[in-house]
């Protein structure tokens, strides 16, 4: 990694980019599984490999694979992991009971993890993480791979942990996850930093408020363009182009008026923040993780 980031407290601070670009990396920094090659790394102002005891206390970690005791009930879990950050009763059972209600674990908190559902694995996760109320949550890719239900039940948390003045730096592929949840966000990729910014100071800065996207080929898009380069701003993937301005009329009529009868089909929406993740790392599949 060759940049620098700062996270202010109390928000939800994005770390994105494409497989490979080296967010996990940052993360394992963070928590010291990983020694740097250079520069330095401090949270809550204290240097990570000074004091690593003194950071980990305060930080809360949910990784892409957390490790369970699969035979052991969602409550058992949670008291395990809460004598491994050294809590003691009252405070243990307290604090286990706060989270059985806080991620919605109640009706299972019985059940052998084994049991559970990859929705409700992963609420545990969250709840293992936040079981020594951190100061700085850590969530590495918390949603892959759960329904749009489960996901927008996470986010209503991460929400609330947020307004309760916990800082939360998030790892994700979903750049709508990102845009909804990220005070800040910054891409990277191949371990340096790219743009940082407000999902919204992004999308205004790199492309525009709006999009228009039509499938034509690149002899079509010359045609459909001519005379509005400087104007706008464009991005294919495939045959798909999308044109990015804050004034879609003039690039409306001229798709109504191509091929003579205005049958392509066509899409008007606003510019999001994928758009601005693929006008940066570009739309060519990339393999690594």
């Amino acid at each position: 990694m060759d940049s620098t980031y700062t996270v202010p407290k109390g928000t939800c601070f994005g770390l994105l980019g494409p497989n490979g670009a080296g967010k996990t990396t940052t993360l394992r920094l963070i928590y010291r599984v990983t020694a740097p090659s250079s520069g330095s790394i401090r949270v809550f102002g204290i240097d990570i490999f000074e004091d690593p005891r003194a950071v980990r206390a305060r930080l809360g970690v949910t990784l892409q694979e957390t490790i369970y005791i699969k035979t052991a009930t969602t409550a058992e879990n949670l008291r395990i992991f809460g004598r491994f950050h050294l809590l003691r009763e009252p405070e243990l059972s307290e604090r286990v009971e706060e989270l059985l209600d806080f991620l919605d674990l109640r009706t299972y908190a019985d059940a052998p993890v084994k049991t559970l559902s990859g929705g409700y694995k992963r609420r545990l996760s969250v709840a293992m993480s936040l079981i020594n109320r951190p100061e700085l949550l850590i969530l590495d890719e918390p949603t892959t791979g759960l329904d749009p239900a489960v996901r927008h039940a996470l986010w209503s948390r991460v929400w609330d942990l947020r307004a309760r003045g916990t800082t939360v730096l998030l790892t994700t592929h979903y750049m709508d996850e990102a845009e909804r949840l990220c005070d800040r966000v910054v891409i990277v990729d191949q371990g340096r930093s790219m743009i940082e910014g407000t999902p919204r100071q992004l999308i205004e800065r790199e492309l525009a408020n709006e999009a228009v996207e039509v499938e034509c080929t690149a002899q079509e898009e010359a045609l459909l363009l001519d005379g509005l380069n400087g104007d706008v701003k464009r991005l294919r993937a495939g045959n798909r182009l999308m044109v990015f301005t804050d004034d879609t009329s003039p690039i409306i009529e001229r798709v109504h008026a191509f091929d003579g009868g205005g049958q392509r089909p066509f899409v008007v929406r606003p510019a999001n923040l994928e758009d601005v993740f693929l006008s940066l790392t570009g739309t060519q599949l990339r393999e690594g993780v």
